[in-house]
């Protein structure tokens, strides 16, 4: 070896970085968010609220977690694990605060598909009670919850290798229309699902395409089979479960605790039922028995993995593009940021370490997560809480489920679907904004209503990217340049020692989902930006084509050290070349508004059009006080200049 070639080694391996035990703790931290979170937890401020929000959410929990068992065609004491075992990884692995993890009735009508195709009804009798069975169940049962668990396992497998793929951050191409759709949809089939039970019938499993309507068609054509007692019964119960969440809803800010209805409602059933011996009396089916204790883990078939590979799919798709919205939301709502990545790698070892415990797929559900919003919940300290009260019922409290009747189970989950269901009012909202996305909204909603979740998931992706492409000016697709600023300084007449820093920034290119993100956070970088003045012309220029914003701040090197987070900031829009945008964009720009409004940064948009105003000021809450819409940038700036005046004018002090 010479010594040039020596020279270039020892050169290469300086470069390289030796991981130290700092980088340890920090891969450790951005891979167990736990314990970042855990480090600042406060007992006196947060303790309270995650215990009584962790209380509520464990009669979600069990309730919903029988529900879900008996949808995923499995014994109702699986629901019960299901409930338990993913609720404490995600807590470890997760990043949302504010999010329930456990059984989720869209992953449980999936899975329910395998196990009713591999493990039908009709082999129930050529099946023996066997003394030896985990939990002295039949064979039966547990053949049926280990297709679940292998779907599971298979789900989380996929979730994780998604992981490692790094493709959380392909999940901008779903857009919010498409999530709704989908869950909207999905939300009716368990609604149906739930109707036998509701009415009290005897019904054969039916699935597959346009299975939905084929219920319903053996529903009318056996309504004489109608049990009275169980629809009555039904009816009282999504009455009394109505009612009730609505006052809690109403007077939750007077009330500190809310009342647990559905725990109320599962306790005077049981009792009612017990006494008046409904099952006997009027044929009314129960949940049965619950046998108490944890089993020992058991690895899920593997030889089954290739025949469950289609609803692992479709657990791993739908239920993490659920959970995320669900994250998402909450992160939006309590400003703190969620890693779509680490989102999949925390939804998928949920999924893979909770199949050997005998778990069905899980998710975090909508209904729980609101329910923690509504009871004041702080962390995931909640979730952890309603856990330990998850064991006492399946150590303690289980076998007295046993009189509880299906009808009124049913009832539970259909009003925790709630959330779900009342999406339908989105369609004002998609056709004030944007009525392709309205189109997309209902098409989607009809493909999954027809055929399945994962394939509304799939068709709403498919149009939403094929439209936005078929919209794009073919001229601009390819452009790098989307965006030009401008800075200058602009001084008062009152005070010519007063200069107030303004940046225009000209959207050139169509804002719709595909960049709606970047958008914002080019944003957010060009306000918060400090020392580009100081930056060689040559890395302004690298800068330019790698980012959305080309950002020409040569023209004002001196203010743009300058951190523009001060009340003298302001920031014009022109929206001249905003040829089109979708719900997404309106939505970011609207945000855009707002994030600005709360950093004391002054925004115009100019040269909008009536369409681009109309959804603008429908998709948020802007501020009618002063008008942000202007004809011109002259006339944005003159505006800025004539409150710039107003407000030394009427401030004493400069007077």
């Amino acid at each position: 070896m010479t010594g040039a070639e020596r020279k270039k080694k020892s050169i290469l391996w300086s470069k390289m970085h030796v991981p130290d035990c700092e980088d340890f703790k920090q891969w450790c931290r951005r891979r167990l968010p736990i314990l970042d979170w855990a480090t600042h937890y406060s007992l006196k401020e947060n303790l309270l609220p995650d215990t009584v929000s962790g209380i509520m959410l464990a009669v979600q929990q069990v309730a919903q977690g029988l529900a879900f068992a008996v949808l995923s065609s499995v014994h109702p004491v699986f629901g019960l694990y299901g409930s338990l075992f993913p609720a404490i990884i995600y807590a470890i692995f997760g990043m949302g605060r504010h999010v329930a993890t456990g059984t989720f009735a869209l992953t449980s009508l999936i899975s329910a598909n395998a196990v009713e195709r591999l493990v039908p009804l009709s082999s129930q009798n050529l099946t023996t009670h066997s003394n030896t069975s985990v939990l002295g169940l039949s064979d039966f049962e547990m053949q049926r919850i280990s297709v679940a668990a292998a779907v599971s396992f298979l789900g989380g497998v996929i979730q994780a290798a998604m992981f490692v793929l790094q493709l959380g951050s392909a999940t901008f191409l779903i857009t919010e229309p498409v999530v709704s759709a989908m869950t909207t949809g999905a939300a009716t089939h368990v609604v149906t699902s739930q109707a036998k039970y509701l009415l009290g019938m005897k019904m054969p499993y039916i699935s597959g395409p346009l299975g939905f309507f084929y219920i319903y068609a053996y529903i009318f054509k056996n309504i004489k089979s109608v049990r009275l007692e169980a629809l009555l019964l039904s009816l009282l119960s999504i009455v009394v479960l109505v009612l009730v969440k609505e006052l809690n809803e109403q007077f939750k800010r007077k009330i500190k605790i809310v009342l647990p209805v559905d725990l109320v409602l599962i306790i005077a059933a049981c009792f009612t039922c017990y006494c008046t011996n409904m099952e006997n009396t009027y044929g009314l089916e129960v949940v049965g028995h619950i046998p108490k204790g944890i089993p020992p883990p058991r690895a899920p078939p593997m030889n089954i993995l290739s025949a469950v590979i289609t609803e692992a799919f479709g657990v791993a798709l739908v239920g993490y593009v659920a959970s995320l919205a669900l994250a998402q939301g909450s992160a939006k709502k309590f400003r703190y940021s969620v890693d779509d990545n680490q989102e999949l790698l925390a939804h998928g070892l949920s999924n893979v370490i909770a199949s050997f415990f005998f778990c069905i797929p899980s998710a975090a559900a909508m209904g729980r997560t609101a329910g923690l919003y509504g009871t004041g919940a702080k962390t995931q300290v909640a979730c952890l809480i309603s856990c330990i009260f998850v064991l006492i019922v399946i150590y303690a409290i289980g076998p007295l489920l046993y009189w509880l009747p299906m009808c009124v189970l049913a009832s539970i989950i259909v009003v925790g679907l709630k959330g779900m269901l009342i999406q339908f009012r989105d369609l004002k909202k998609y056709w004030n904004v944007d009525k392709i996305d309205w189109g997309i909204w209902v098409s989607t909603y009809l493909f999954t209503v027809c055929f399945a979740a994962n394939i509304g998931l799939l068709f709403g992706v498919v149009c939403t990217v094929a439209i936005v492409i078929g919209r794009f000016p073919r001229a601009k697709t390819l452009s790098t340049k989307n965006m030009k600023e401008m800075e200058f300084k602009m001084k008062t007449e009152m005070d010519d020692e007063t200069l107030q820093q303004v940046k225009i920034i000209s959207i050139n290119n169509p804002l719709v989902f595909l960049n709606a993100k970047k958008f914002h956070t080019d944003i957010m970088n060009i306000i918060q930006k400090e020392n580009t003045g100081n930056q060689p012309l040559d890395e302004i220029r690298k800068h330019e084509q790698s980012t959305l914003l080309t950002s020409l701040s040569g023209i004002c090197n001196e203010e743009a050290t300058q951190p523009c987070l001060s009340p003298k900031c302001s920031l014009i829009l022109d929206c001249s070349g905003l040829t089109f945008s979708d719900y997404s964009g309106v939505s970011m720009l609207v945000e855009v508004y707002m994030d600005c409004k709360n950093k004391s940064v002054d925004v115009s948009l100019v040269h909008c059009t009536a369409s681009l105003i109309k959804a603008m000021k429908y998709c948020g809450n802007l501020d009618s006080e002063k008008p942000i819409f202007f004809e011109s940038v002259s006339a944005a700036i003159s505006n800025m200049h004539l409150n710039k005046n107003l407000s030394i004018l009427s401030d004493p002090s400069e007077v």
